[in-house]
């Protein structure tokens, strides 16, 4: 088959989605698909995430990347979006995340081009932006099918999107034979680590001031947060005036994730909501045990409460995350047994497998008869 994948960017994005997107097309490629990638980014830039060599990149450059669109960006990417991908003439084109499948979808309306909308969000993500979440539902209803990150997520969706729906998960990278070390033997200073953007969503502020709390009882602890994103200035905030300063860090955005992992004792995910744990699982995968709230859809399904990680009740969001945080903190040994059962709970997300859905629906589109591209969907 011949794939368009779609996105916004590549070159300064750091989040989960972007990570799937390399692996996934990795995946079809040495499989012997031919796959494009078509971004908005600007010429000669170079992704944030590595991509397979033989993957064809078409940056449009239109537009910035690394904020909102604007009105006047989408109406000059619409018909270049048209334009480039009739030129390409690809079996199927897959945008992913709706910030691509929503124009992606008007520009292939006639086109004869079959469409994947590739969400990676839930419902509450779009909770302040109805707009948005309007676009995101006429634009499933005219894709072939839309793919989500879990039967729990696509259950979350109006009813009326759920015949064109299929649940397909995120890829857990196999990290071999290299583990965590929960017991931190290996250096004077032990990490709790968390993966993020720094936004509402990702919720921080809580683990910062969870953190907190606790933070004189473990003077060998650090809070390590990789990630980056608009609340950098408040969280800088908060961690001054908690006095934090010396023991929390905010590392950024980082390529080499696996060093994350390997060099942390514990990792949290304080996330409010999520569409499927990407950096939860693969802390699990390195034998990280791990600590998130039981109410947060994508966290809920891969930690096992008890078994790999724990999972802290609603209610006092930062002080019951603190106790969670103490009990671990404090016991080397459940650590040490709650990170050696984390491997075997994400096998299920093995990127073979994962790559294995992809590659059975895009064939069943790809050989669909197109009667159905007035708009008649997924069967």
């Amino acid at each position: 088959m011949k794939l368009l994948f779609a996105i916004k960017g590549m070159d300064g994005a750091s989040g989960g989605a972007e990570r799937v997107l390399a692996q996934v097309t990795d995946g079809l490629i040495e499989r012997g698909h031919e796959v494009v990638l078509l971004s908005f980014d600007a010429p000669g830039g170079r992704s944030f995430y590595p991509l397979n060599p033989r993957l064809r990149r078409i940056p449009l450059g239109i537009g910035r990347t690394d904020r909102p669109s604007t009105l006047a960006e989408t109406l000059r990417r619409v018909p270049a979006l048209r334009r480039t991908v009739q030129a390409e003439r690809p079996d199927v084109a897959i945008g992913f995340m709706h910030s691509m499948y929503v124009p992606l979808v008007l520009a292939l309306t006639g086109a004869g081009v079959p469409l994947v909308a590739s969400e990676h969000n839930v419902p509450e993500r779009y909770a302040d932006r109805r707009l948005q979440y309007a676009l995101l539902i006429l634009a499933g209803l005219r894709a072939d099918r839309v793919t989500v990150l879990s039967p729990a997520v696509k259950r979350l969706f109006p009813r009326l999107l759920h015949r064109r729906m299929i649940a397909i998960t995120n890829p857990v990278t196999d990290p071999g034979d290299r583990r965590a070390d929960p017991a931190g033997s290996n250096g004077p200073g032990k990490t709790l680590l968390s993966v993020g953007r720094l936004t509402r969503q990702k919720d921080h502020d809580t683990l910062t001031r969870a953190f907190g709390l606790i933070a004189d009882e473990f003077p060998d602890w650090q809070l390590r947060i990789v990630g980056e994103g608009e609340l950098r200035p408040d969280l800088e905030r908060t961690i001054a005036s908690l006095g934090l300063e010396q023991r929390v860090e905010l590392a950024g955005a980082v390529r080499a994730i696996d060093r994350e992992y390997l060099g942390a004792q514990l990792f949290v995910v304080p996330s409010r909501f999520e569409s499927f744990g990407l950096v939860t699982g693969e802390a699990l995968s390195f034998g990280l045990p791990a600590i998130g709230f039981a109410d947060c859809p994508g966290t809920n399904e891969l930690i096992d409460d008890g078994v790999n990680g724990v999972l802290v009740g609603a209610g006092d969001r930062v002080g019951k995350l603190a106790a969670a945080l103490r009990s671990l903190m404090s016991d080397q040994g459940k650590r040490i047994a709650l990170g050696d059962r984390g491997p075997e709970s994400v096998r299920w997300f093995s990127p073979s497998v994962v790559v294995d859905h992809w590659e059975r629906l895009l064939e069943e589109i790809a050989t669909r008869p197109r009667a159905v591209e007035a708009g008649q969907g997924a069967r």
